[in-house]
């Protein structure tokens, strides 16, 4: 039998790690570790069981700005989620052009909605929707949907 892996953490590179720390604390995360509390260049995050580290990395260490990676958070309530986003401030229009930057239904079976850090990283929030013909898939859509 394989050995078991029980979390993953991913590292997620910030220019400034100070602004990450104030952009996730708006989004219900705290900080539980980091290096320098007045100049941090490495910090770990939590929100319920998700952890996240954010790390300072160099704009030079990336070729192109706009590639950066992409992580997918599992919500059970995409649309509360992205309420509370809104009501803690700093989530407006994407002004990136994001398809998904409000909650929506996905061609690919899913409700979700997409952000950035101030790192670039994408974040995904994302649901399965229901199979046709659940009693879940009866219910009246919410909006974007």
């Amino acid at each position: 039998m394989p050995a078991e892996i029980t979390a993953v953490h991913p590292v997620l590179a910030a220019r400034e790690v100070a602004a990450s720390l104030r952009f996730y604390a708006r989004l219900g995360f705290t900080t539980t570790f980091q290096d320098d509390p007045a100049a941090p260049r490495y910090a770990v995050i939590r929100r319920g069981p998700v952890e996240l580290h954010l790390q300072w990395a160099d704009p030079g260490q990336w070729a192109h700005p706009g590639d950066r990676p992409a992580y997918r958070f599992l919500a059970p309530d995409v649309d509360a989620l992205h309420a509370e986003f809104l009501a803690n401030g700093d989530l407006g229009p994407d002004t990136r052009g994001g398809p998904w930057a409000v909650p929506a239904n996905t061609p690919w079976g899913t409700r979700e909605f997409h952000l950035r850090d101030p790192g670039g990283n994408v974040l995904q929030f994302y649901r399965p929707l229901p199979a046709p013909g659940t009693p879940d898939a009866a219910q009246p859509a919410r909006q974007g949907e």
